[in-house]
């Protein structure tokens, strides 16, 4: 496995598979893993607040026998305080590994180019690679093969939808991202995914229509408003809540299961209706976090270990 976990698209079709089938084997023998990591330090930057991320990555570390260092802007924002260069280069003499959530994804490309240890992206701009780990980590465990699905995201295209119509791209799932005109994915993601998918048999499409959900098996939401953006929801409330994932969408197209990255807004972007809901796994989303992000470490750090 590469050295580095960036964008997703370090791994093809057969890594992820063994990677999501390692995260099963974690969380159903967790004793099995309880030395996978031991005498191993990971470093833990954050430059955004957060509590899936943070919470998974601590407490799964620690589940591994290994030892998570927690690093916010309190000790100085990566590339004031010192460059981003010399956090890597620093970091690396110590620690086993770097798990970075951070504003910009050059931020992260800077803290691959210089560290000698292996860099996972936990969150940037134009990622979420091990959100949508933990995603299909979950379908597998409701449905079983993934390449006999379609996945309906719902929202402004960011960063979770990229990562999302990537990993599915490569297991053969069926996608559409469907957003307001004006907030569709980045296009040459979109491309990326496109090619991708038509290697493994699959489709990506983008529309701002809702019905072209119909068909899903499950349907995808994050909020409206990405994290760092202080625009209130209700300013933009009108744009987007024909996109609102209800009973009546759910009901429209079919979908047997609803996910959410979270944190979610309940009565914005889904209801809690659908949110408390037997079709929702949300929870159990969030639990895999955890498990798919382990998954990933032991690879990382200990490939000889499984």
């Amino acid at each position: 496995m590469t050295q580095q976990f960036i964008t997703g698209l370090e791994l093809n079709k057969e890594a992820n598979l063994k990677l999501l089938s390692l995260a099963l084997q974690i969380k159903n023998n967790p004793m099995d893993f309880a030395d996978a990591l031991k005498g191993k330090s990971v470093v833990t930057l954050f430059e955004k607040p957060s509590l899936r991320t943070r919470l998974s990555f601590d407490i799964g570390i620690n589940k591994l026998g290994g030892h998570a260092v927690y690093l916010d802007q309190q000790n100085g924002a990566m590339g004031q305080r010192e460059s981003v260069k010399d956090f890597a280069l620093n970091i690396s003499t110590w620690a086993d590994g770097i798990v970075a959530r951070v504003m910009a994804h050059s931020t992260l490309t800077t803290l691959s180019e210089f560290s000698s240890v292996p860099v996972v992206n936990s969150l940037c701009d134009l990622y979420h690679p091990c959100q949508a780990l933990a995603d299909f980590l979950t379908l597998t465990e409701i449905y079983g093969d993934v390449s006999q699905l379609k996945l309906a995201y719902l929202g402004e295209g960011n960063n979770v939808t990229h990562s999302l119509m990537l990993l599915a791209a490569s297991l053969g799932t069926d996608f559409v991202a469907v957003c307001p005109k004006g907030a569709s994915p980045d296009a040459q993601i979109v491309k990326q995914a496109e090619a991708i998918a038509a290697q493994n048999g699959a489709s990506v499409s983008v529309s701002d229509r809702v019905e072209a959900a119909v068909g899903s098996n499950a349907l995808y939401a994050d909020t409206w408003v990405s994290m760092g953006d202080n625009t209130p929801l209700e300013l933009v409330k009108e744009k987007y809540m024909p996109y609102q994932i209800n009973q009546k969408l759910l009901d429209m197209t079919g979908a047997s299961s609803v996910l959410h990255c979270q944190p979610a807004h309940r009565e914005f972007e889904i209801t809690s209706e659908v949110m408390d809901g037997e079709k929702s796994f949300i929870i159990q989303q969030a639990e895999n976090r955890m498990h798919a992000q382990n998954a990933l470490l032991v690879s990382l750090l200990n490939p000889n270990f499984v």
